[in-house]
Order: structure tokens, then C-alpha cells, then sequence
């Protein structure tokens, strides 16, 4: 903390500096009062198989908790991803299957241990206690009205377009809600997305006689695209376990204009003699990141590959071989080939040759339209696939 004297009021203040909402005013300061190490709850729906760089903004405001004694309450929602989160959706989230999120579940632990500390972290799957009788199930259901769940901008928005909200989806917030009570928070964490869900958890503490949660919500991190918040079924997303030339060759491709809340949100500040030149300003970036998740070492070899690969225009040092048995004439099809090593379809292929997208030894191939080289042409040369994939090709017999 910045202030040397530690009041309730000051690391109230300091851990509300960079939060959206800090509610109700003075619960935090209040709940710190009591001199106890409170818990911090956090929800993940496991709906995918990796935290991506936009999650770590509030897992950071975690860590602060942490840090200053209290207890981080993780929950990872295998049964709320059974129902699939509305929040910011403008219609239904398809379900995924029980053993897709099982497996996605099992990931979370370890990569939000990139951020947070094994120390004062207890970690839940809700379905300990959403796996409940239905006479339970009735109990929450009648803490919340129709009209009060329709309220929240996305189903209001659903609703007055005429389009599809599913009861099962009215049922999300009362179920992550329900979380809150289940473990007895005292503060939860969410993006502001999450606002209208993380006060219903306290009107739902109140009706099970509970003391009401402190809700602090986390501003978006815009993704890749700049303009939609990083998620992965945007495609906009940096994944905390991508290898280090994955996230140093990503960052880079970020807008100008999304530099400074990156630095904010994810490095906490933007740096004293930080370069004027937006293109050194993303390397300092880009290199910092993906010292925080991978180390010094790998930082220094991604900037360095990056260099080699799109300034020198070489290719990796590193790269996997496909071995590929040439047609009975002696050429090789590119589109399947393609398959191949990149495990992109035949058709995909096709369209990257006729774009331009696909080089051998660095020149481009089949922007012409042949989709067939001689075999020499090919064997142990260097095939790429777009800015970033390459493969060593080896013909065998």
C-alpha cells in the first residue's frame, strides 16, 4: 500500500482506487473494521479451457486481498455453466456437455495460481451445494421476482426485442447468488458486467439471514480487436498459458488507443520513461507480460524469435516437422498438406493460397492458382501459414 498508516478508511480507499463500483459506500471500510480476515469470493464459469489475460485484472484485485491477510474464496462453476451466464448475451449461450466443462474445471486452479497465492485460497465447485432438492431450489426461487430479474440491460433489451430469454437463463443469478450465501462472503469481485448479479448475491444473503456482501466491480479489458471486451468466443483473447511467442507476437497487434488502459489494468500503472513510440511502448508491454506468466528468459527468446521471424523475415529457429509422402506422379497437393501440418481444412487451405497466405522458403506460393508442387520443391524446405505458422516439411518414401 502507498500509505505507511493502515486505517480501515485508507486500505478501503487503496483497495477501491482503480474499481468501478465499490458498494454499498463505506461497506468495505465497515467490513474491515471488524478486524477479521474476510472472505473474498471470485465465480468462474469453467466454459472454456483457459483464463485469459482480461480475467487477470480482477484476479490481481485478489491478490491485493490476499496479500493484506484476507482469504480468496474461488468458485468455479461447474453448475453454473450448466445454465450458461446472460450477462452481456443478446441470446441464449449454447450449454456445453458435463465432460467438457469437467475438464475445462480442472485447468482453473493452476492457472489462476499464475496470479494468486496457494496461501489463503480455498477453492469450491458449486455444485456442492446447487445440487439441491427441489423444495431448496423453491426456497431461492421465491427471493427474487420476474420483474427484478428482468431489470438487468440484457434481458430488458431480450425482452422488449421479443426475443428468447429461457427460464433456466432468468435462473443464473439466483443460483450465483446463492454461491455467495453458500460460502459466506463477505466481498465479491466481478467485472462490471457482473453488477446486477453481485448485488442480487446480497439481497439473497438477506433473505437466508446472512450479513450482506461488499461488491466491487472491475473495469473490461478491451481485447486484441480493441473494440469488444477480450473473450474467447470472440477470438479477441490472450490465453495466461499461450507460449511466450504467442503473447509477445499478439500484444504487439493491439491498436494504439489500447495501450494505455493495458498498461492500467494490467500492469497496474504505466511506467516512468515508458517509449513515446507506440511500437517500443507494445514491446516494453508484450515483454513485460510475458516475463509476469512465463519468466525473464522466455521474454528475452520471444522478442528475440519475434525479430528473427517479422523484421529479419527468417524463419523460427524451432519448428515442427510434418512428414508427407508425396502422390504417385511426384508432387505434393498443398490444401492437403496444409492439413496436415497446420490442422486447418482443405478448403481453408485453398482460400490462404489463392490470398497469398502460404510461402515456401519465404516465397509465396499459389496465388496463381496451382495447388501442386514437384517434390523437390518442397522437401526440407520451410512451409508457412499466415504471419505466425510454419512447419519443416520432410518427404519420405
Amino acid at each position: 500500500m502507498a500509505s505507511e498508516v493502515s486505517t480501515p478508511a485508507t486500505t478501503a480507499a487503496w483497495l477501491a482506487r482503480n474499481a468501478v463500483d465499490c458498494l454499498p459506500a463505506g461497506g468495505l471500510e465497515r467490513k474491515l473494521a471488524e478486524g477479521r480476515p474476510l472472505r473474498v469470493k471470485l465465480g468462474i464459469d469453467p466454459t472454456a479451457p483457459d483464463i485469459h489475460l482480461g480475467f487477470t485484472v480482477v484476479l490481481q484485485k485478489l491478490r491485493e486481498f490476499q496479500d493484506l491477510g484476507h482469504l480468496v474464496v474461488l468458485i468455479v462453476g461447474d453448475y453454473t455453466a450448466r445454465v450458461g451466464d446472460p450477462s452481456g448475451r443478446s441470446s441464449t449461450r449454447p450449454v456445453l456437455a458435463p465432460a467438457e466443462i469437467d475438464a475445462n474445471a480442472r485447468t482453473f486452479r493452476a492457472q489462476a495460481l499464475s496470479v494468486l497465492s496457494p496461501e489463503r485460497l480455498e477453492v469450491r465447485f458449486n455444485g456442492e451445494w446447487l445440487d439441491m432438492k427441489m423444495e431448496e431450489l423453491f426456497g431461492l426461487a421465491r427471493t427474487a421476482t420476474v420483474a427484478q430479474l428482468l431489470e438487468r440491460d440484457d434481458f430488458a433489451k431480450r425482452f422488449a426485442a421479443r426475443e428468447p430469454i429461457s427460464v433456466l437463463e432468468l435462473l443464473y443469478p439466483l443460483l450465483q447468488g446463492y454461491d455467495s450465501a453458500a460460502v459466506r462472503a463477505d466481498v465479491e469481485l466481478g467485472g462490471t458486467d457482473q453488477k446486477f448479479n453481485l448485488l442480487l448475491g446480497r439481497d439473497i444473503q438477506r433473505a437466508y439471514g446472512q450479513p450482506e456482501q461488499v461488491i466491487l466491480t472491475m473495469p473490461l479489458l478491451t481485447g486484441t480487436d480493441g473494440e469488444r471486451k477480450m473473450s474467447k468466443s470472440y477470438g479477441n483473447y490472450i490465453g495466461v498459458s499461450d507460449p511466450p511467442a504467442e503473447m509477445y507476437g499478439r500484444t504487439l497487434s493491439i491498436p494504439d488507443a489500447s495501450l494505455t488502459p493495458w498498461y492500467a489494468l494490467l500492469l497496474g500503472s504505466i511506467p516512468d520513461g515508458l517509449p513515446a513510440s507506440p511500437r517500443d511502448a507494445k514491446r516494453a508491454l508484450a515483454r513485460a507480460l510475458v516475463e509476469r506468466f512465463h519468466g525473464a528468459r522466455a521474454a528475452r527468446d520471444a522478442e528475440a524469435e519475434f525479430d528473427r521471424v517479422f523484421v529479419e523475415r527468417r524463419a523460427p529457429e524451432e519448428m515442427p516437422v510434418v512428414d508427407w509422402k508425396p502422390e504417385a506422379d511426384g508432387v505434393v497437393h498443398l490444401p492437403a498438406l496444409l492439413s496436415r501440418a497446420f490442422g486447418v481444412s482443405t478448403s481453408e487451405a485453398r482460400r490462404s493460397l489463392g490470398q497469398g497466405g502460404v510461402r515456401i522458403d519465404g516465397a509465396r506460393v499459389g496465388e496463381d492458382g496451382s495447388l501442386d508442387v514437384p517434390v523437390a520443391d518442397i522437401d526440407g524446405r520451410v512451409l508457412q501459414l499466415g504471419k505466425r505458422r510454419f512447419a519443416r516439411v520432410r518427404v519420405v518414401s
